[in-house]
């Protein structure tokens, strides 16, 4: 089914879903044909249809969805091997701890490295004081959304950083992964948010040291 027949969809979803649809298939063109973007494109929208506060930026967040799907499955089925390492961030609602991580990653990696999140059980929103803590940083996280993680992404990863989703987190053969133990920001105040915050940023530095990938942004 192409994502803009859905059943639900209203004239104007259907319309942004098939500009999504087009947008994808021009930017993936030679690497995945029609029906495998139309595939990722409905499943994604459907990951969001359920709990989306806002109805009318559900093609938004399935067109992001989807290109980082097809982006992963790129690299997975190496089409697509530009050389930079590739870190997925992995907790339970994907709206606090993930969120800044990923944040950190951007921010300081710039565009030497490629960073991706997810949760086991997806959130309906950022956590407020993630988006608070990370703002004294200059580092602004409300254009990310709460979603889950999908195979292709954690395939396509090379290291894999999990925070307390325990054995929902997927596994796979030959992959670095690492367990870092912080507190759920959701649990705290601010102040508590930001001694989170500071052994996050700490742990990312680290970990880009460690791929080789010279920070900038300290």
């Amino acid at each position: 089914m192409a994502p803009h027949d859905h059943p639900d969809l209203s004239i104007d979803q259907r319309h942004a879903l098939l500009t999504a649809a087009t947008r994808l298939s021009t930017e993936f063109a030679g690497v995945f044909g029609v029906e495998t973007i139309d595939r990722f494109l409905t499943s994604s929208y459907d990951q969001f249809a359920g709990r989306a506060r806002i109805p009318h930026y559900l093609p938004l967040l399935a067109e992001r969805f989807a290109r980082q799907r097809l982006h992963a499955l790129a690299k997975v089925e190496g089409k697509s091997l530009d050389g930079r390492p590739v870190v997925v961030f992995l907790c339970v609602h994907n709206a606090g701890r993930s969120q800044m991580a990923l944040g950190f990653l951007q921010h300081h990696a710039g565009e030497a490295a490629v960073g991706w999140s997810g949760g086991s059980q997806p959130g309906d929103a950022i956590e407020l004081g993630a988006v608070a803590a990370m703002a004294e940083r200059g580092i602004d996280i409300t254009s990310e959304y709460p979603k889950p993680w999908t195979d292709e992404v954690v395939r396509a990863a090379d290291v894999v950083i999990t925070m307390g989703c325990g054995d929902a987190c997927p596994i796979f053969p030959g992959k670095r992964y690492e367990e870092w133990e912080l507190d759920d920001p959701a649990e705290l105040d601010l102040t508590g948010v930001r001694t989170v915050r500071d052994d996050i940023e700490r742990r990312v530095l680290r970990l880009l040291d460690s791929l080789g990938v010279a920070a900038a942004g300290k």
